[in-house]
């Protein structure tokens, strides 16, 4: 059995400077999973480097609200929420509200560096 609380889970800044705990990537742990899971965060006001990812990536939301950006697509996002985004999709998104958007990342297949283009 494996599990990882969130605290033990290392934060750092990720290229579209989000601050992101990784939960779950099949290159980091003995699993086998096609997806990895992250755990993100943008803070009040801020919005991240739009970017984008030659997979598929699904973001949860879990508390604060915010304003989710994908091509030419705009959407308010708020906790419960599910955003789809395709492969090389244009994306970002803005936390809007008056407390940290948290979410989920799932990336599948898992997320890696070379799949990932950031837009400056």
């Amino acid at each position: 059995m494996l599990v990882r609380p969130l605290n033990d889970c290392p934060e750092f800044i990720a290229g579209d400077r989000t601050r992101l705990r990784e939960l779950l990537h099949p290159d980091k742990q003995a699993i086998e999973l096609r997806y990895s899971l992250a755990h993100a965060i943008v803070e009040i006001g801020e919005t991240s480097i739009p970017h984008a990812l030659t997979t598929s990536e699904v973001y949860y939301i879990l508390s604060g609200t915010g304003v989710m950006y994908i091509d030419d697509e705009t959407q308010s996002v708020k906790p419960g929420d599910t955003i789809y985004i395709p492969p090389n999709a244009r994306q970002c998104i803005h936390n809007s509200g008056d407390e940290a958007l948290v979410f989920i990342c799932i990336v599948d297949p898992a997320w890696r560096k070379e799949d990932e283009t950031i837009f400056s």
